[in-house]
Order: structure tokens, then C-alpha cells, then sequence
């Protein structure tokens, strides 16, 4: 039985694990598994039920990353009109990962072990090549390139947002403004 097709109870308590798993280990890396289940508001012996060590839980996460960076993806509409405007809408919508976003920028879930072919990574790769092909990217600057701003400067709006040291919708316009001046054409 998949995630997404768990329904009830034991659907409610794998979420409420995950999502305890993200806030915790994004403020502590090493925390153990007591610390989460705590965190989750369920016995270490109901966790262990659901993911029997560090490994499987450590994997269940990186599967839901997969499926909530695919899901920002299609918020962000990154198939549709030019590419700079696509990278711009999945600034905003990456930005609502939250905590997910502090395990992918600690490398505690792997962007690429999200292996998310055919989800945000891929679709975030045709938006860039889209949008050298339409002349809203800076031709100098390659995919790469171009992602590796984004990123970067996703780790600065999420890192001032998390420390709340601005307001979020000045996080988000200075985000905005960073990247489309990085790398608009």
C-alpha cells in the first residue's frame, strides 16, 4: 500500500510522523528517533511500526520531498509561458516547502536521490531551456548555471524567512528581485 493511498488512522500517523520528522530534523540533523516520535505525538514503538530504522524513514522522506517538490512544481505551472517568469513562480511556491527546504539545503534528504524524473527537477530543467530558447535567460548563463542561482538564492529567502528576521513578503520581493536580475536576459 502506497502513502497516498493510506486513508484513516494509520494515514494520518504516517503524515504525522513525516512531517514531525521534517521539523525536527531540520533543527537537529542527528535527532534520534525517540525525539520524533515524540515530536509526532506517538509511542517509539508505533514509529518503528511504520519505519523500523533511521534508513526507512530517512527514505520515506526523501520520497515525500520527491512528491512535494512535484507538487510545488505544478503550483508554479513551470510548463507554461517564459521561462524566466516560470522560475520565478517556483521561487514563491519552493519557499512554502518550509522545512523541507532546510533538509534538501543540509543534504539531510538528497535532491537527487529524490529521483523525481519526470517531477520538479524535470520540469525545472525545461523551464530553464525554455527560457533560453525565448530569450527571457541570459544566453551566457547555462542550466546549470542558471539552477544554481536559484538555488542559492532559495537558500538565502528561506534562511532569513526561517530566522524571521523580515518580513515574508519583503523576503519574497527581495528573492524576486535577486533572481530576476541574476538571470534575466
Amino acid at each position: 500500500m502506497t502513502v497516498d493511498s493510506e486513508t484513516g488512522t494509520r494515514g494520518r500517523t504516517r503524515k504525522a510522523i513525516l512531517d514531525a520528522a521534517v521539523r525536527v530534523l531540520a533543527t537537529d540533523p542527528g535527532a534520534s528517533l525517540g525525539q520524533i516520535a515524540d515530536a509526532a505525538d506517538v509511542g517509539r514503538t508505533t514509529l518503528h511500526r511504520y519505519y523500523p530504522d533511521r534508513a526507512e524513514l530517512l527514505a520515506a522522506l526523501t520520497q515525500e520531498a520527491a512528491r512535494r517538490l512535484t507538487d510545488a512544481g505544478e503550483r508554479a505551472r513551470l510548463d507554461e509561458g517564459p521561462g524566466l517568469d516560470a522560475l520565478l513562480r517556483a521561487c514563491q511556491t519552493c519557499l512554502q516547502l518550509g522545512d523541507l527546504l532546510t533538509l534538501l539545503f543540509t543534504d539531510v534528504v538528497s535532491l537527487e536521490a529524490c529521483g523525481d524524473e519526470d517531477g520538479f527537477s524535470r520540469a525545472l530543467d525545461a523551464a530553464c531551456t525554455r527560457g533560453l530558447a525565448d530569450g527571457t535567460l541570459d544566453a551566457r548563463l547555462s542550466p546549470a548555471w542558471l539552477q544554481g542561482v536559484l538555488w542559492s538564492s532559495l537558500y538565502l529567502g528561506w534562511s532569513e524567512l526561517r530566522e524571521g528576521t523580515a518580513p515574508p513578503h519583503d523576503v519574497v520581493g527581495q528573492l524576486l528581485l535577486t533572481v530576476r536580475k541574476a538571470l534575466a536576459a
